[in-house]
């Protein structure tokens, strides 16, 4: 059994609720020019690309997913992960899940050129509507965007954490199950229901007494909210999920994330066992259903 194994196995016993299950994903990055595990491309698919959401839902499924420049589908996504960089004025190339979206939508599918991730930095994607650009709207003519103007979409972004210059080669997305390869998670992404982030919270506070201060956005929240601030600021942090998250991954509408260092997650399992008495939760209303 894994390092991972036995603590997720140990917070889901104090948690007291007989078949409780929490989707749990593992993130890993592997920075440019340095060794990655011998096995890693074989989870690396070449024919398809998943935005950071999907991967974080289908590892948590069981599957594992190695992105890279090449696969990822959402551009945001690999401006945040450290992917792709921020002030590139060229699209990418290749079909991207995220950005086909928008070609289904424009009368001449065939001349449709996505957009770079430029525009992504500059908001002119997100503020789609405002800057005359109907062509990166995702539904369609009538699409508001994400934003009522530039300047606003512009500010989101700036409050976007990112990992920038690009210093990433792989991002690999894994579940709890998973022991291929020996690996130490970098970052762990919980999708939990309110009623378990309460009891998660006091478990990291009942050794730390740290408020958790989450800070979150309607878009990116897998990959900017839930890893790399956590990444970046080695803290916790929560997000209600996102348009792409809950939209293209299909997250369940019950469901909220929490990503935290991998050490952070283990000093929260042990304040969820030395904390069993102190908070019931399986008394919680809901707790059991």
């Amino acid at each position: 059994m894994t390092e991972l194994q036995q603590l997720y196995q140990s917070m889901i016993e104090a948690m007291q609720v007989d078949a409780l299950t929490i989707p749990l994903t593992a993130v890993n990055f592997y920075q440019q020019n340095t060794p990655i595990p011998d096995q890693l491309l074989d989870y690396h698919p070449e024919e398809v690309t998943f935005t950071s959401c999907q991967a974080s839902k289908q590892a948590s499924l069981g599957d594992a997913l190695c992105l890279s420049q090449d696969n990822i589908g959402c551009i945001a996504a690999g401006i945040s992960l450290g992917l792709i960089d921020a002030q590139q004025d060229t699209p990418m190339e290749g079909s991207r899940v995220y950005t086909d979206i928008m070609k289904t939508h424009v009368d001449t599918p065939d001349s449709f050129i996505p957009p770079t991730p430029k525009d992504f930095t500059s908001g002119t994607v997100y503020a789609c509507h405002a800057a005359q650009r109907p062509d990166f709207a995702l539904f369609g003519e009538q699409d508001s965007g994400r934003y009522d103007s530039l300047a606003t979409a512009k500010k989101a972004v700036d409050g976007m954490m990112a990992i920038q210059p690009p210093t990433m080669r792989y991002v690999f997305f894994h579940s709890v199950e998973f022991d291929t390869f020996t690996i130490t998670p970098d970052i762990i992404i919980l999708s939990v229901r309110p009623v378990e982030l309460t009891r998660i919270i006091q478990a990291y506070q009942f050794h730390t007494g740290k408020r958790v201060n989450a800070s979150m956005g309607g878009i990116r929240a897998v990959n900017s909210d839930l890893i790399v601030r956590p990444y970046l600021t080695q803290d916790m942090n929560v997000s209600s999920y996102c348009l792409g998250a809950r939209l293209i991954a299909q997250f369940e509408a019950d469901r909220m994330g929490v990503g935290m260092p991998f050490d952070i997650f283990k000093n929260m399992v042990q304040g969820m066992l030395d904390s069993q008495t102190g908070f019931p939760f399986h008394l919680y209303p809901g707790a059991d259903e």
